[in-house]
């Protein structure tokens, strides 16, 4: 029996047409089961959002339901409420701003045939009209792997896992970071299977979060005191490290960038976002340059 899935769709209200594409791509997929998929206005008026999606009421919208954010403020708890929304077999997460491709659900269906409880898949990533394909080279994503690396493929938007068995943490601040813990703590009780091909697009340019230094910080620390593994991993403190590094340089706080980044280089002597952070730290470059550049590459910090 093909199972039903619950797709959900946090919005604030402000990309009326990005979400309108986000949901006529999530309907667009080839799926022979129940799909209902939930809109959670976050800190707008669902009224207001099911205004943006008006003329769309034919053609399977009629499976869309808007509904306001009922829990904590922000993207952890708009998942949360879209989740007790739900009655279906799976849960799915998609960005208001990001694209299902075709395909997409089907390629992860099937991963999850042989017994997986959570699954992710590659994306392509649009920043200012470049396209880069993120894949993790892999079937197979274990906590090893998002300790080590942050694995950006396994995007929130690639997010498939069985309801009931997961939930954001809604006290991640600001919401930062929440989707990284919710697939390492998926991870931990069973390895994330993964369809290795580009399958949603990712638009970076119009993130909420980017540049949020201080949430940025904020939610670093708060992984580092979840998962105390994060700082044994030499490579995975490095990157941790140096993120914090690059985001105490943005905000000109040039000791604490400096000391970020020598814990960066200690734990990893070849680790680049030491030294990236002291150049923003010293002026001679800017952050918003630094992103940019990375951004087109499709990475980030």
């Amino acid at each position: 029996m093909t199972p039903s899935v619950g797709v959900v769709v946090p919005t604030r209200g402000d990309r009326p047409g990005p979400l309108r594409e986000a949901v006529a791509a999530v309907l667009a997929q080839d799926h022979a089961g129940r799909l209902d998929v939930v809109v959670v206005a976050d800190g707008v008026s669902p009224r207001e959002v099911s205004e943006q999606l008006i003329g769309r009421a034919a053609g399977g919208w009629e499976a869309v339901r808007v509904l306001a954010n009922t829990r904590t403020p922000g993207l952890p708890g708009a998942r949360n409420t879209g989740i007790d929304a739900c009655d279906t077999d799976l849960i799915a997460f998609c960005d208001d701003d990001d694209v299902w491709l075709p395909g997409k659900l089907a390629a992860q269906l099937h991963a999850l045939r042989d017994g997986g409880e959570f699954a992710s898949c590659g994306i392509e990533v649009e920043h200012r009209g470049h396209r880069v394909a993120r894949l993790a080279g892999a079937s197979v994503v274990t906590a090893a792997d998002l300790i080590r690396s942050r694995m950006v493929m396994v995007h929130s938007s690639t997010f498939l896992f069985r309801r009931g068995e997961l939930w954001p943490d809604e006290s991640a601040p600001a919401g930062q970071n929440e989707d990284w813990d919710l697939a390492l703590r998926a991870a931990k009780r069973r390895p994330l299977v993964h369809a290795d091909r580009p399958l949603v697009l990712v638009r970076w340019a119009g993130s909420h979060y980017a540049a949020r230094w201080a949430d940025r910080i904020a939610g670093l620390e708060w992984m580092l005191a979840r998962h105390p593994e994060l700082a044994v991993d030499p490579c995975g403190a490095a990157r941790v490290y140096g993120q914090l590094a690059f985001g105490h340089a943005a905000l000109g706080r040039r000791r604490a960038a400096v000391r970020w980044a020598a814990r960066a280089f200690a734990a990893r002597p070849r680790e680049p976002r030491g030294p990236i952070a002291l150049a923003v730290a010293a002026g001679l470059v800017s952050a918003p340059r630094v992103l940019s550049a990375l951004h087109n590459r499709g990475h980030g910090i």
